[in-house]
């Protein structure tokens, strides 16, 4: 068996919390705790945790439960991190894991769940946790998988629970290891990723082998040095917990657990009493008991515990007066465990439930994009939606429908089930490979395949697609109810590039199909993805009857497979608002930055008072203003910017230069209200810029990158940004966006196919959109070619005429020259010049005049008192006017009768550059 393979990678203990080394230390002290024994149990169980506490108490307390084949050591991180945060957490291992005696029960209500119960007891009794009542501590309870379960089935049955966080989680376990996708929607659901209301499937065989066979290791002696907590919840006298003794083929898990695995491995059908078992110890059958704001995390790369499990609990929670927000991330049991950034949400979560502190999180939607770049490390972005589609009142999820074709095809079950075809390897995750699963394997005679013309349009799959199929029976096929089939979703994206998004496949067990030869006729559900398919692609649904994940029946069959009578999939689509990009080490800008700006833009309500009191008149009409603007990080003794005093006016093009950490990057973050200043302040308008200020509504920027939804087309990013800053869609001024992206036809292309120059040329676009008064630009050049920088160059020009402004941060030296009137020069942090181009370059006052007769030009200009030093060229007379300006100088010669062709200064930016920063000639 395949999953046997694995059991070393799984008893590792998959859902590993990731571990900051940087992370500072938090005093944690080491308990061991007797809880009452529960039915079955020989005698007590001991459990083992740690209790972390912060540096002031009382604080609201958090019970932090890991995941199956883990321990407490997994969840030393995010205990930490939570201490800081505020909270009293104790985490733990579960009975039957790490130091904790007792037998596994796979969160049995009268084990795990009633020691969970006893472990929120014990923290009422501590002084360092907040109270709401005797016996009731202010408690949130989170985890991932086996824990996450753990935190709903509390929740379910002990209202003393003020919040929870379960993570890539199950709501049915029948449902969960023995799935069955054909059937009719639950309850009428229009939720995104509801599964059917259907019989027992087909035993998920490779997953439960895995997870069976975690649970053989031997329970290992705690640690001498452990603090026996003396007022833990135990009765006076009872003899201390020892490890309970077994059939060994069990392992550590209870006898009932046992019994049904063995059952279900070896028959693949569970009798009443498993499917009774399973239900117990599933969430769903306390989740309409739920009162406990609930947060849910479920992961896109999951085929363990996929979305529907998460949709399941999300409604019914909902539909029971509960508090719900949902997050899809890009990960789960096949893929990574949720990151610093998922666990921050969890801290969010509970700041505002239980401390009353921070932003309320609300009852939203956020789901991931699947990583589609050339690694690992590219950004995540993620898509936001007011409420979960089909929850509370919102209205269902949006389907559309494709045309199939394909013949009825029959299809050969082999004897014994073998060789058999693969979509997913459980715990190493082929499933999770970004775009899709490109090892799927469908075996020929096994299989039948239906597809779709090429998509016109692109789509963005959001949940679980659906479609009808019609399965009859070859006479003389035996009749013992084991019809058994798997269905896929592939995504053709050219030639024979055949992908399976999330690896995941959709088991349907059917009862005896009539002897007549008739067909019957189910609805399928397939497995949850979040999936962009492209125009030009084609949709494939392959019909197997045989998967290496599950246990098929193990007599021949043949049956007969065709499209069902309307021969259309129905796909889920979610549309939504680009909400940021994650990334491991960068800074938030590109697509963040734009998404900052409108969320600035959407809260001016919220912030019109305070920003009115920081309003300065007499800075009404300077675009930009800074009076002694500093940023320092840290304990740096070094400013990053200091004492920076400059005014911008209307019309102008003004060029931001300085060598590498000048401070010019910062300098735009506090323009952008990104970044808070150390010292001094920065206006726009008059108005001092904090985050959310409502005049960043009159600002466009570009900086360092736009970072756009490669699945999206230009025309289609470029309606998304503006839709964050919630103006109407005729004050985007996009034809005269369009015009100056000069992208022609390609505006309709996905920008994932895009170059560097396109990208550059769409980021200006978009940064233009409804012709802000200040436009703010980080190296616009880059990526363009000498036509585009000539036509950006008339561009900027053009717009400066209009009375707006334009600033221009480049390393492009002669185009500054070429582009901009003034300068703002920065070294080291600190303003070095400031002034117009002419000015700044003149540097020691010398101009050249380009003139018909030098002689008679140098004879009128020794005439001028403040000019001397004229050296007179073949077409061209040089002087330094030292107090004379410009201007009169040009009407001395036309007096004289010289014709005067052109003026400038004698040298060029990149010589005054290199003076004003000593040879440090790197903008």
């Amino acid at each position: 068996m395949l999953a046997v393979a694995l059991v070393l990678l799984t008893c590792t203990g998959f859902l590993l919390w990731p571990r900051d080394e940087a992370a500072p230390e938090v005093g944690a002290r080491e308990l061991t705790l007797e809880l009452p024994a529960g039915p079955g149990d020989a005698a007590r169980v001991s459990i083992d945790a740690t209790l972390y506490t912060p540096e002031r108490t009382p604080a609201p307390s958090v019970l932090l439960a890991h995941g199956f084949g883990g321990s407490k050591d997994d969840l030393v991180e995010q205990a930490q991190s939570l201490a800081e945060r505020g909270f009293v957490v104790l985490s733990y291992s579960a009975r039957g894991f790490g130091a904790s005696t007792g037998r596994i029960g796979l969160n049995s209500p009268d084990h795990e769940v009633n020691d969970a119960r006893e472990l929120v007891t014990w923290l009422a009794g501590r002084p360092q946790v907040l109270s709401d009542g005797p016996d009731d501590p202010v408690v949130g309870v989170a985890g991932a998988s086996y824990g996450g379960a753990l935190a709903l089935l509390l929740a379910g049955t002990d209202d003393r629970v003020d919040a929870i966080a379960p993570m890539i989680t199950y709501n049915d376990l029948n449902r969960a290891l023995l799935p069955n996708a054909a059937g009719k929607p639950q309850s009428g659901a229009v939720t995104p990723a509801a599964g059917p209301e259907s019989g027992t499937g087909v035993f998920k065989q490779a997953w439960a082998a895995s997870l069976f066979s975690s649970g053989f290791r031997a329970n290992p002696a705690g640690s001498d040095d452990r603090e026996s907590e003396q007022d833990s919840p135990q009765q006076d006298g009872a003899p201390a917990a020892a490890p309970d003794q077994g059939p060994l083929t069990c392992g550590r898990f209870n006898s009932a657990v046992c019994q049904a695995y063995t059952e279900l491995a070896t028959t693949g059908r569970p009798s009443n009493q498993t499917v009774e078992l399973l239900a117990s110890l599933s969430p769903s059958s306390v989740t309409t008991s739920i009162q406990a704001p609930t947060l849910l995390i479920q992961g896109r790369q999951d085929t363990l515990f996929g979305f529907e499990e998460a949709d399941a609990t999300a409604r019914q929670i909902t539909e029971a007066g509960g508090e719900v927000r949902m997050i899809w991330y890009d990960g789960g049991h096949d893929g990574d465990s949720p990151g610093p950034d998922l666990l921050d949400e969890v801290g969010d979560w509970f700041d505002f439930h239980l401390a009353d502190r921070g932003a309320d999180p609300g009852t939203g939607f956020e789901y991931a994009l699947p990583n589609t770049g050339p690694n690992d490390d590219a950004p995540i972005q993620t898509v936001s939606v007011d409420a979960y589609p089909g929850l509370a009142g919102a209205e269902g999820t949006t389907r559309e429908n494709h045309r199939l074709v394909g013949q009825a095809t029959p299809v050969l079950r082999p004897p014994g089930g073998e060789p058999a075809s693969i979509s997913s390897l459980p715990g190493v995750g082929l499933g999770g490979v970004p775009g899709g699963n490109e090892f799927a394997t469908d075996l020929p005679g096994q299989v039948a395949r239906f597809t779709s013309e090429p998509l016109t349009e692109s789509v963005l799959i959001t949940g679980s697609p659906k479609v009808s199929l019609k399965i009859s029976a070859v006479p003389g096929q035996p009749r013992d109810g084991s019809t058994v089939l798997f269905a896929k979703f592939y995504d053709l994206s050219g030639g024979d590039d055949r992908r399976l998004p999330g690896g995941g496949v959709a088991p349907i067990r059917l009862g005896d199909l009539p002897a007549d030869g008739s067909p019957a006729e189910v609805v399928v559900t397939l497995p949850g993805i979040v999936h962009t398919l492209d125009a030009g692609d084609r949709i494939e649904i392959a019909v197997t009857t045989t998967d290496q994940a599950y246990r098929s029946p193990q007599q021949p069959a043949v049956q007969l497979v065709e499209l069902g009578g309307d021969e259309h999939i129905s796909l889920p689509t979610v549309p939504g608002t680009p909400t940021q990009v994650t990334a491991q080490a960068t800074p938030l800008f590109g697509a963040l930055t734009v998404v900052v700006l409108g969320l600035a833009v959407a809260a001016v309500g919220a912030f019109r008072r305070k920003q009115t009191a920081d309003f300065e008149p007499a800075l009404a009409d300077a675009p930009f203003a800074t009076d002694g603007l500093g940023k320092s990080y840290g304990s740096s003794e070094t400013a990053v910017v200091s004492d920076l005093s400059v005014r911008v006016e209307p019309g102008q093009v003004v060029g931001l230069l300085g060598p590498n950490g000048a401070g010019k990057t910062t300098t735009l973050r506090m323009l952008l209200g990104l970044i808070a200043p150390t010292t001094g302040s920065v206006r726009v308008f008059g108005h001092l810029i904090r985050p959310g200020a409502p005049v960043l509504s009159r600002v466009g920027s570009f900086v360092e990158g736009a970072g756009f939804l490669p699945h999206l087309s230009g025309l289609e990013n470029l309606r998304s940004y503006w839709a964050t800053t919630g103006r109407t869609p005729e004050s985007a001024r996009l034809d005269e966006a369009l015009a100056i992206a000069g992208l022609g036809a390609s505006i309709h292309r996905r920008v994932d196919s895009y170059s560097q120059g396109m990208r550059q040329r769409l980021a200006l676009a978009q940064a233009m959109l409804g012709l802000p008064d200040l436009l703010v630009l980080d190296e616009p050049a880059n990526g363009l070619d000498p036509p585009q920088i000539h036509q950006l160059r008339k561009v900027l020009a053009d717009y400066a005429a209009t009375g707006r402004t334009v600033l221009v941060s480049s390393h492009l030296l002669s185009e500054v020259e070429q582009t901009c009137d003034h300068l703002i020069v920065l070294h080291r942090g600190r303003l070095v010049a400031s002034g117009p181009v002419t000015d700044i370059v003149a540097g020691d006052g010398q101009f050249v005049f380009a003139v018909d007769d030098p002689e008679l030009a140098s004879q009128a200009l020794y005439s001028l008192p403040g000019v001397d030093e004229i050296t007179k060229q073949e077409r061209s007379v040089t002087a330094r006017l030292v107090d004379a300006p410009v201007s009169t100088a040009v009407a001395v010669l036309v007096n004289a009768g010289v014709a005067v062709g052109n003026v400038g200064p004698r040298g060029r930016l990149e010589d005054a550059f290199l003076q004003l920063v000593g040879g440090e000639n790197t903008p």
